[in-house]
């Protein structure tokens, strides 16, 4: 019996007290309950508080209506004893047997275990790098590939419709600077003090040159454009190439140019003139403005300036519309710390294009994380040419240790990591600790087979994982879908990489209790105890591979 089984039964107590007239609740018997493992030893095996949520409506105490609850839920299949404990509060003990069929229910969903519908029916776009084709990916962009890749996944887990977005900042001034760049490096000459200045500039300029020996034969007013055009379709391929090796894939890819190109879908002209005839624009100053202090904004936000230039904010507008003009019901920003004045602005934005922002947008602020080595932060900057790229952390630190580190932490945290700490096979290191953990569920099997065991399969009997430990693993592993719907709605991977580090403690823990050993010792015969235990391997295994590929992390079978 898992949470969501026993919610179930719950459910089907109360509308049983309702239908004979024991109890009444005006709003109808709630479609489920909440069903949580207990904090303390001793409280059974699961707990729920739906008694002190349900009595007043009920015209009685919670400890009454507990009581009520308690007598029946007694007599359900698979419960072996409830108790009514403080103010009103369930704790539910299962048969053994009722608990140990979640291992067989592991097993046979297999990657499928964890899954969901919650948010089915749900499409969500998830933009989380916003970078200019103009250098390497770096550190900066390293933390949003990892969790916007993560809350991707998990959203997915719980039957969302996902798109991983990329947005392509390859308009504005950056660009030609960018291509001034590589053109004065291809000539010889400095490059400009306000271009870029890194080591990968000659290097990019290099191969143009070569790919393209007649670019620097070009008249003036043709060259910079061409160095700025070939030098932003190799730095974009590049930043892909990057992404697939961190096995971050986008599904899009999306140019800003495309919001300003004449005739183009949800054009920012479009826009403009759509937010005027709603009348949320307004002109001061020579300029053209939104009114977003209408919804709550600090301050009305420029559009286009005096000069006829288009704000950043501009596009911000257009685009959003565009999404939402693709279909999708939600939109989803990671941005970083010095974007937190963009919550407001974008949520009124929102506003003022006739949406309610609470049902259609998400805005992540995330902090920055700094890596150290030798007790030094590794530094970055991309116009000084000292970045510290994507691929260097990659092959310093690789990549699971990399995403895995990067990935437990919640994104509004600021985080220093080191080097030395997350790159150790030690147990000290939560990702070697949970691979480890899923190691080790491989080798068991490996020397199950070498023995001759293998999965009982309808043979499996549930009550002889009995044990203390073994209830306590098999509740951690019925937990699991739990925490991957929790992690989907509320935006939070790292409640994924904790929920696999408290299992693997669990496991290990029941792997080093003798009373729980699934191998038969010396020339002992194979019992049916053993292959239970055996199940429970596999079940393990299961959820700690599950978890993992939620984060983008490999389940390596030996370490």
């Amino acid at each position: 019996m898992n949470p969501e089984q026993l919610s179930e039964t719950i459910v089907d107590v109360l509308a049983a007290l309702v239908a004979d007239g024991t109890i009444t609740l005006p709003d109808g018997v709630p479609t489920q309950v909440t069903v949580e493992r207990p904090r303390q030893k001793g409280h059974g095996d699961y707990a729920t508080n739906v008694a002190m949520q349900l009595a007043k409506k009920a015209g009685t105490h919670p400890r009454a209506f507990a009581e009520l609850v308690a007598e029946r839920l007694r007599a359900a299949d698979g419960v072996s004893d409830v108790e009514v404990a403080g103010p009103g509060f369930l704790n539910v003990s299962v048969e053994a047997g009722a608990q140990g069929r979640v291992a067989a229910d592991v097993v046979a969903a297999g990657a499928a275990y964890g899954r969901s519908e919650v948010l089915a029916g749900q499409k969500i776009n998830v933009e989380f790098i916003s970078a200019n084709p103009t250098g390497p990916l770096h550190l900066g962009h390293t933390r949003w590939a990892v969790l916007g890749d993560a809350i991707a996944r998990v959203l997915q887990a719980a039957g969302a419709e996902v798109a991983r977005e990329f947005y392509i900042n390859d308009r504005g001034n950056q660009m030609d600077l960018f291509g001034a760049s590589l053109e004065a490096a291809a000539l010889g000459r400095p490059i400009p003090a306000d271009g870029y200045q890194g080591g990968y500039v000659a290097d990019l300029a290099a191969v143009i040159v070569a790919e393209q020996p007649g670019i620097v034969d070009l008249p003036e007013d043709e060259r910079l454009p061409a160095f700025r055009e070939a030098g932003y379709a190799l730095q974009l391929k590049e930043q892909q190439d990057q992404l697939d090796g961190f096995n971050t894939h986008f599904d899009v890819w999306f140019s800003e140019r495309g919001l300003h190109a004449a005739g183009s879908d949800g054009s920012v002209a479009d826009t403009l003139q759509g937010l005027k005839d709603n009348g949320h624009l307004f002109e001061a100053d020579g300029a053209l403005w939104m009114r977003t202090t209408d919804f709550g904004d600090d301050k009305d936000r420029v559009l286009i300036r005096s000069n006829g230039e288009l704000t950043y904010f501009a596009s911000d507008t257009a685009y959003y519309l565009n999404k939402r003009s693709r279909g999708f019901d939600h939109c989803i920003y990671l941005l970083g710390a010095d974007h937190h004045g963009y919550v407001g602005r974008l949520r009124a934005m929102a506003a003022c294009v006739g949406d309610d922002p609470a049902l259609t947008l998400d805005v992540m602020i995330g902090q920055m994380v700094k890596i150290m080595r030798d007790g030094e932060e590794m530094k970055l900057s991309k116009r000084a040419g000292t970045i510290v790229t994507l691929n260097e952390l990659m092959d310093e630190i690789g990549v699971d240790a990399l995403r895995y580190s990067l990935a437990r932490y919640p994104a509004d945290s600021p985080l220093t990591l080191d080097v030395a700490e997350i790159t150790k096979a030690s147990a000290d290191n939560p990702v070697y600790y949970v691979q480890y953990a899923h190691a080790r569920t491989c080798r068991m099997m490996e020397n199950a087979a070498d023995v001759g065991m293998a999965l009982p399969g309808e043979a499996f009997d549930p009550s002889l994982l009995d044990h203390e430990l073994d209830g306590r693993l098999l509740r951690a592993l019925a937990d699991y879908p739990r925490v991957v719907a929790s992690a989907a709605e509320l935006r939070e991977p790292h409640r994924v990489a904790r929920y696999l580090e408290d299992t693997a403690a669990v496991f290990n823990k029941w792997y080093d209790t003798k009373e729980c050993r699934m191998l038969p010792q010396g020339d002992e015969p194979v019992t049916a105890a053993n292959e239970s235990r055996l199940v429970l391997v596999a079940a393990t295994r299961t959820v700690i591979a599950n978890g993992l590929d939620l984060l983008g992390v490999t389940a390596p079978e030996r370490m």
